[in-house]
């Protein structure tokens, strides 16, 4: 087949035969990226574009400076991208050289669709097994013990641990941890959000009832998770002996995850992953663990409602893009480490002692462009000049922050002793935030005010920056003025008016004369091509013009391409050093957003330590205070410790503000313990462990599970897994079974929280009955939501209040939603019968029972007789 094949087209083959499954190649040929055959019509049937064929062969293409947008749809559509660009000189007659410069997936992007406010992640997980059957040296790992042998997993082995790694191509963060469960692990997925997670074959079968849930899945060889072979790789690529010093020799599942997907990122998609200076690996005790559960059910960074009403969007004014997507890291990994906690609050409140200097550094940072992800592209070598003006503009900005930050420091110093502001968090910031003067100095001097996008067309580099492209640009110049003149010359010499001195890429230059002016032609005049309208011509000395003009113009363009890659090489030299800065930066931006919404909201500095105290004085929702500032939103208080009153019935009409006032109290934890003010008067709480929810109802049909199977599911998580440093708030549980089955799972399950796990519980329900666990637990008290009753109508006071509700007045709820009349009176008929007890032979209420029922007396009969039925006796 090669030989019928054009030397092109055998050039495509060639490339495309190497590439990974799934992966589409994109052929820059001139200003389009072509496809060819199969992925011809793959494409076009995702990208809704035409499909054309030359020779018999289908064929479509995209314009290469429009490229971004189709590259994201074919993205989104589960697939790769593989760059080929023209890398060689194009000259006439002659096959330009090729080659792959990136392949595309949708976790390693750099600067095609990125969210800039978002981390884009690629997850590796690796299952950490033990097999008691019989050793296999080839695959083993480490050893346990002379019974156990830790091996990569088959099916009869037991999983012992999951490793994970996940990084982020587009800003340089590498992170490795372990969980001990599935059940961990899919929570960890869901906090991460990555964009793609690769795995070993064997476990297609753990994942199989999961999978939908996931993003996109790839699954590689077993061997590339094989620990040895992830220690060389990882060693060869941070140039270490050992990856001792990097803290995480003890997560050995973890390593065998990170080494793997550096495989995945350097071999099959061939990415420069220079930039991956070092993995940060952590453990999940020193962070509160939230699951995806409560991840959800709070609507901590997403929202079916839209961002504005997550917390999120409540916490967020942050000025830079590196420190937005650590913001969302901070809320879904609160701290439990005390000392780090009150060092952001210490921060913080040295931010708000100096109003004016909080304002200038958020001015400052106002001014610092994404470092992370411009560094990025620039070691990858898809960066351009615009990249590198972004890393000048915002190093500009590094000697003002730290100039602010020895302000707020020396304020410090007037309060406290010096030997504490050492480990001050802001005077450790400063420390990270590198002043790479000579480096933005030399960026300024060399780049033009706005850079183009595209480095090959010239145009990046500042005059009097360079005197051989300053003299190639006026030789350049110089001809182009001469040509100028050329045509008036002309036209005066040949008395020819419509005489026309034209570029094109093809011919050049030359001089352009009508059909009905030929005549008048100069004998100098070479002919060069005919057209409709008349011919071209050239002459001697516009020749030679001509050939300075585009020799000019061609090697001042190669002299820009060279110094650009110079600039670049001296910005690399600093990678480490910028990193560094642009997470410090970051950091500092976070810290300043917080300042900021707590001076905006009138927050308060909450006291965390290690008691057991749950204490809110007149607490507010942070993310509906904001919202409701026009009406102003009701506080309440919140008092719990895990001995004398650990759990709280709360009881009160629906819409009265129950399962506001749960979430309010997770969110509060949740800011106290990412170093935040809270929306209080007071606070003080003990560091929680894990935080639980059960708010809301649904159902999960693709796994055919009722609305009461998912509640039961979630509930049997809280009491497996809650300890004493639990939060636990549960909302309406049992409601979706029969009443007495409901009631009864409802009070068993309080009992269980009260007695065993011992969890910090608030508890919201409409069973009336459970208020008299006070009465037999000494740590149970009750609290019910206020409303102002006159006749019929009541009104929310969204006041919690001691005590237990009498009534839920649901029907007073249903008759503002606009029931029937009719309906409302029988319900309360209803409702007196069953207040009254009023039972038939079997026990049961006689719901049926009405006043003047027009109804045959056998029907009444019948209805006792049978047992009761809603319809009966309308």
């Amino acid at each position: 087949m090669s030989e019928t094949l054009t030397p092109m087209m055998q050039q495509y083959y060639q490339l495309r035969r190497d590439l990974p499954p799934d992966t589409f190649l994109f052929f820059r040929m001139g200003d389009f990226y072509e496809m060819f055959n199969e992925d011809a019509v793959e494409v076009s049937a995702v990208l809704n574009i035409s499909l054309t064929k030359r020779g018999g062969m289908p064929m479509c293409g995209v314009p290469y400076h429009s490229v971004r947008s189709y590259v994201k749809r074919v993205l989104n559509a589960g697939k790769r991208v593989a760059l080929c660009e023209q890398v060689g000189e194009v000259k006439p007659g002659k096959l330009v050289r090729r080659e792959i410069t990136r392949i595309l997936s949708p976790g390693t992007l750099e600067d095609v669709g990125l969210e800039e406010r978002k981390n884009n992640f690629t997850m590796a997980i690796f299952p950490l097994s033990v097999s008691g059957k019989k050793k296999v040296a080839d695959d083993s790992i480490h050893s346990n013990s002379n019974q156990e042998t830790t091996t990569t997993i088959r099916p009869i082995d037991r999983i012992v641990a999951f490793g994970i790694s996940y990084a982020d191509l587009s800003t340089g963060e590498f992170f490795v941890t372990e969980v001990a469960t599935q059940e961990a692990l899919f929570d960890e997925i869901m906090r991460v959000a990555p964009a793609e997670i690769l795995a070993p074959h064997v476990l297609k079968v753990l994942v199989e009832g999961i999978k939908e849930e996931l993003p996109q899945l790839e699954f590689l060889e077993d061997y590339l998770f094989d620990l040895t072979l992830a220690t060389e790789l990882l060693c060869s690529h941070f140039k270490v002996q050992s990856l001792d010093g990097f803290g995480g020799e003890e997560l050995k599942a973890g390593v065998s995850a990170a080494g793997a997907l550096l495989h995945y990122i350097t071999r099959h998609l061939r990415r420069d992953a220079s930039h991956l200076r070092s993995f940060r690996p952590y453990r999940h005790q020193g962070y509160m663990l939230i699951d995806a559960t409560t991840q959800s059910h709070l609507e901590l960074v997403t929202s079916r409602a839209g961002r504005s009403m997550t917390l999120l969007a409540a916490l967020d004014c942050t000025k830079t893009p590196m420190g937005a997507r650590m913001l969302r890291d901070w809320i879904l990994r609160p701290l439990c480490d005390i000392a780090a906690i009150q060092a952001r609050q210490e921060a913080i409140a040295a931010l708000l002692d100096q109003a004016l200097l909080l304002s200038e550094l958020r001015e400052k940072l106002s001014g610092i462009r994404d470092m992370e992800r411009s560094l990025s592209r620039l070691s990858q070598n898809s960066g351009n000049a615009r990249d590198l003006a972004v890393l000048s503009i915002s190093l500009l900005r590094i000697p003002e922050l730290k100039q602010i930050i020895a302000k707020i420091i020396d304020s410090k110093k007037e309060l406290i002793p010096e030997s504490e502001t050492t480990s001050f968090l802001i005077a450790s910031l400063a420390e990270e935030l590198h002043d790479l003067q000579e480096l933005h100095q030399t960026l300024e001097r060399a780049l033009v005010e706005e850079p183009p996008a595209i480095t090959k067309e010239g145009g990046m580099i500042r005059e009097g920056f360079d005197a051989t492209l300053d003299e190639l640009r006026a030789a350049s110049t110089e001809g182009k003025e001469w040509i100028a003149n050329l045509q008036e010359r002309e036209i005066t010499r040949t008395g020819i008016k419509s005489l026309k001195v034209r570029f094109n890429a093809v011919f050049g230059y030359f001089i352009e004369i009508t059909k009905s002016n030929l005549a008048n032609v100069p004998s100098d005049y070479t002919r060069k091509q005919t057209t409709a309208n008349g011919e071209r011509f050239i002459t001697p000395e516009l020749k030679e013009i001509e050939g300075k003009i585009l020799g000019a113009e061609e090697r001042s363009k190669a002299v820009e391409s060279e110094l650009f890659q110079q600039l670049r090489a001296k910005a690399l030299q600093e990678l480490s050093a910028i990193q560094k800065t642009a997470s410090a930066a970051g950091t500092l931006d976070i810290l300043c957003s917080l300042a900021e919404t707590a001076r905006l909201y009138g927050y308060c500095r909450p006291l965390v330590d290690d008691s057991s105290l749950l204490f809110f004085a007149e607490g507010r929702h942070p993310v509906l205070d904001q919202q409701a500032r026009e009406k102003t939103f009701v506080p309440n208080d919140t008092d719990l410790d895990a001995s004398s009153h650990r759990m709280a019935i709360i009881t009160g009409p629906n819409m009265a503000g129950k399962s506001t006032y749960l979430k309010q109290v997770a969110l509060l934890t949740i800011m106290a313990q990412m170093g935040s003010y809270l929306p209080a008067t007071k606070a003080h709480l003990g560091i929680t462990d894990r935080l639980f929810t059960r708010v809301g109802a649904s159902d999960d049909l693709s796994r055919g599970q009722s609305t009461f199977m998912v509640e039961m599911n979630e509930t049997a998580k809280i009491l497996h897994h809650a300890t004493a440093r639990s939060l636990v708030l549960l909302d309406e549980i049992g409601r979706g079974t029969a009443t007495f089955d409901g009631l009864s799972l409802a009070w068993s399950i309080a009992e269980y929280l009260h007695d065993v796990s011992q969890s910090r519980t608030m508890f919201a329900t409409h069973y009336h009955e459970l208020p008299d666990l006070a009465r037999t637990r000494p740590g149970v008290i009750n609290l019910n939501v206020a409303v102002s009753e006159r006749h019929d109508d009541i009104v929310f006071l969204h006041k919690i209040v001691a005590g237990a509700a009498d009534r839920s007045y649901g029907i007073q709820v249903a008759r503002l939603a606009g029931l029937p009349g009719s309906v409302i009176e029988r319900a309360k008929e209803i409702l007196t019968n069953l207040e009254k007890s009023e039972l038939n032979a079997e026990g049961r209420p006689l719901l049926a029972t009405h006043v003047d029922m027009q109804r045959p007396r056998s029907s009444k009969r019948r209805i006792v007789d049978e047992g009761p039925s809603l319809f009966d006796g309308w």
